[in-house]
């Protein structure tokens, strides 16, 4: 029977007291990716590679079961970042393959496929569960996509939200948290409501956009969200049109086709990485407004570029915070009310 508690959080929630999750019943088994994973018990410990991972199971008050993290794109959201100083960084970047296995992790938890699979850098799945140590792979990086084509691999369908929800149900589910679970995709799916229906005006504006990710070198053509991806899904969610045109997660394009395009607004990622020279925001804005090409676009000269965590342009809980900034800078930019 539900305790009180939680049929309190249900009705707050707008659930139905038969809508309450039932414990998870062991051993578990659950698909991912083309893999069959078995869960006896709640793994002990787990290691993340991916950020977007990581602050999942903060939020899911799973905080004491990582044992170490990697592939930090910004610094955690200040809501964890006491918990997280607890937590060992095994790398910035990709750990090493021996780095995780010494952490004795019940469960890897992978964000993106090119960390862990067929040509993953940091190793296979296969290579991980020859030592009966399941990796879960977050379905957003692998439903509908091919991740051998492209640097960062090519959408085959376009993203869906959805996909970001199965993984905190599923989550909560392989460590008995479902109550957990179904209170936070609750919550994200009225934030997202509410900046759709925010941004219904735009959708009478033809606003277009580009978002500019980084570049290996400022001088040569930059790493931008193409078609179908998590970026593209929130300029469509918001009533806006990408101008570029690859199913290329993250292509290079050259910045006189983007020149040409002339996009309203220019969004560009804020990181805390330094991987890349225009990792650095500021050298993004510096790039814009002294280069020959892009400082004649429209969006520089009338300072329409928005900044936001390039973390919120994954299918991660920043998600929903990067829709929302860009809806309120969508707003001022076109002097909206």
């Amino acid at each position: 029977m539900p305790t009180p508690r939680l049929l309190l959080l249900a009705a707050a929630l707008g659930f139905s007291a038969t809508a309450v999750a039932e414990p998870t019943r062991y051993p578990l088994t659950l698909a991912n990716c083309g893999m069959p994973l078995t869960f006896t018990q709640a793994p002990g410990q787990v290691v993340t590679i991916g950020q977007a991972g990581t602050e999942m199971l903060y939020a899911l008050g799973l905080g004491e079961r990582l044992a170490g993290t990697s592939l930090w794109f910004n610094d955690v959201d200040p809501r964890y970042q006491a918990e997280n100083d607890k937590v060992e960084r095994l790398a910035d970047n990709a750990p090493s393959f021996e780095a995780v296995l010494g952490k004795r992790p019940g469960l890897v938890l992978v964000q993106l496929e090119w960390m862990v699979g067929k040509q993953g850098v940091v190793g296979t799945r296969e290579q991980f569960h020859e030592l009966h140590i399941p990796t879960y792979l977050m379905p957003s990086d692998c439903e509908g996509k091919d991740n051998l084509v492209g640097a960062d691999g090519t959408r085959l369908e376009a993203f869906r939200i959805d996909t970001l929800y199965q993984s905190v149900e599923q989550l909560a589910q392989i460590f008995d948290v479902q109550e957990r679970g179904q209170a936070l995709v609750a919550q994200l799916r009225q934030r997202l409501a509410a900046a759709v229906a925010h941004a219904q005006h735009n959708r009478q504006r033809d606003l277009s956009a580009v978002f500019w990710y980084s570049s290996a070198d400022l001088d040569i053509d930059p790493y931008v969200a193409g078609r179908k991806g998590i970026p593209d899904f929130m300029l469509n969610s918001l009533g806006m049109r990408n101008i570029v045109e690859s199913d290329e997660e993250w292509p290079t394009v050259g910045w006189e086709r983007i020149a040409k395009a002339n996009p309203d607004i220019l969004v560009i990622a804020r990181m805390d990485r330094r991987r890349f020279p225009a990792d650095d925001y500021r050298k993004k804005l510096e790039f814009l407004k002294r280069d020959p090409v892009t400082r004649n676009m429209d969006a520089v000269r009338h300072d329409r570029i928005v900044v936001i965590d390039a973390e919120a342009m994954q299918a991660g809980l920043r998600l929903f915070t990067g829709l929302e900034e860009l809806a309120a800078a969508a707003d001022r930019i076109t002097g909206a009310r």
